[in-house]
């Protein structure tokens, strides 16, 4: 809507001339999906910057926070993976369904770190806790993104009365969950080991760790 409106006001705007004294405003959908996307503009940096003071209060580390963080472009390359291949366009419902999906990855990245940092922190060597706690957790993160992908596929595949508007954040949560499923498991572990080896600091265990 939003591409076809553009080119609806650039053609208005070379080739009609108003008498003086008038004026021409777009209405409908595309000003309620202007409203909306000025919203999210404004909702998405404050979702990120709370799941960002709530990591550091559980991880009382700015480095773990981010490393975390990382999983919510490994769950978006999958979203938007699938609305490309599905030629699905990137609507306000596509966007909340990002919104949800940071959420979920960021539980299954805080899910390895927190046995990550468990291992080590009862002694464990730093590689050895990585592939022990990977294995360890696995199952965990499996759930986690199979359960949602699952709950929401009867939405990604329905073409039915009202699927213009649910089917995009099924979409995203679908195609976002296998992608931060299998990055996660496989890049998350490699980036901590790296940033814990070349800049090594002492372990803190969450309190829900323990």
């Amino acid at each position: 809507m939003g591409s076809f409106v553009a080119e609806a006001q650039q053609a208005v705007a070379s080739q009609v001339e108003l008498p003086k004294g008038y004026s021409v405003t777009w209405e409908g959908q595309f000003e309620n999906q202007r409203r909306a996307n000025a919203r999210l503009a404004i909702i998405i940096p404050l979702s990120l910057l709370g799941i960002i003071m709530l990591l550091y209060w559980a991880f009382k580390s700015l480095r773990y926070a981010l490393m975390i963080l990382v999983c919510v472009p490994f769950a978006a390359i999958g979203g938007i993976a699938t609305l490309y291949f599905t030629h699905t366009n990137l609507g306000v419902s596509a966007m909340i369904g990002f919104i949800a999906l940071s959420a979920v990855s960021v539980q299954s990245g805080m899910v390895l770190l927190t046995e990550f940092n468990r291992l080590r922190f009862s002694g464990m060597p730093l590689h050895e806790a990585v592939v022990t706690g990977g294995r360890n957790r696995v199952r965990p993160v499996l759930m986690t993104a199979l359960i949602a992908a699952l709950g929401m596929y009867p939405m990604a595949v329905s073409r039915g009365i009202g699927s213009e508007v649910q089917r995009p954040l099924a979409l995203v949560i679908v195609g976002g969950m296998m992608s931060a499923m299998v990055l996660t498991l496989l890049v998350l572990p490699v980036i901590y080991e790296m940033i814990e080896h070349y800049f090594p600091k002492e372990v803190t265990v969450p309190d829900a760790a323990h």
